[in-house]
């Protein structure tokens, strides 16, 4: 009880002193665009209403989810394969070095002329740039599976689905759950950029047409809606990682208790 009391402690801390030294900063401010802190939080709930979160909150949600999963999905498939060939790996190499080091953002203007300007053009961006953390991720937990264990599964005729399912994913899993960490934050900056180009809704839009019309406290609230929605987002991520890789960190917590 105590551990889990310190934990809460430490976890609760620095945004703690963060909140403090901000309301502590902004107090006095007269700048109509640093507002005081007291002015933002009092706006909040009037700005981000039932109806705007259904109307901004959810719809910039369900973007980035379908986003993030398209890329999950498609990096470890992806790097499932690049990472158990070389002559695959040494093919596709330069080429994925090549894309990757192309900003997603760049890329906006040339997927709305493929993609339009609706919901499809927004999922297509934040899958572009979550894509990439996955797929390189995934491809070195492949690589790195034990040789021992790769020659045990085919001396036992462990072959096809069966030594994906029970072997290299498994393995590999650690370094592709970082891979999808990375990308969560990515996407949600994605989120935020698609959300800037041509559309009606979103939580992006909302930022942008609050700045455009001076409702600075509004824009602030907005951007507060953004850290507590990756906050959560962590914390669900956090819950699911701890669940898919409870062997794993049962396996470390046993190293550190033995050693």
């Amino acid at each position: 009880m105590g551990r889990v009391l310190l934990r809460v402690l430490l976890a609760v801390a620095l945004p703690a002193v963060l909140i403090a030294v901000w309301w502590a900063a902004s107090s006095g401010s007269v700048n109509p665009y640093w507002p005081p802190l007291r002015t933002i939080l009092k706006t909040f709930p009037d700005v981000w209403t039932g109806e705007r979160l259904r109307t901004d909150v959810l719809p910039s949600l369900l973007r980035l989810l379908a986003g993030y999963a398209t890329a999950a999905v498609a990096g470890v498939a992806l790097g499932t394969v690049v990472g158990s060939y070389r002559r695959v790996r040494a093919f596709c190499e330069p080429v994925l070095e090549f894309l990757r080091a192309i900003p997603p953002p760049v890329l906006v203007p040339v997927i709305m002329l493929f993609a339009g300007i609706g919901d499809s053009m927004k999922v297509v961006v934040i899958a572009s740039g979550c894509v990439w953390p996955v797929l390189l991720n995934t491809v070195e937990g492949v690589r790195a599976v034990d040789p021992v264990m790769r020659e045990t599964a085919r001396s036992y005729g462990i072959t096809g689905v069966a030594r994906l399912r029970t072997l290299v994913l498994p393995s590999a899993g650690p370094q592709i759950f970082a891979g999808l960490r990375q990308a969560l934050s990515i996407g949600i900056i994605l989120m935020v950029i698609s959300e800037m180009f041509a559309a009606s809704d979103g939580i992006g839009f909302t930022v942008v047409q609050f700045q455009r019309s001076f409702a600075i406290p509004d824009m602030w609230t907005g951007i507060l809606v953004l850290g507590l929605l990756g906050f959560l987002l962590s914390v669900v991520f956090q819950l699911v990682e701890r669940r898919v890789l409870a062997w794993y960190h049962g396996l470390r917590a046993a190293t550190r208790r033995s050693s």
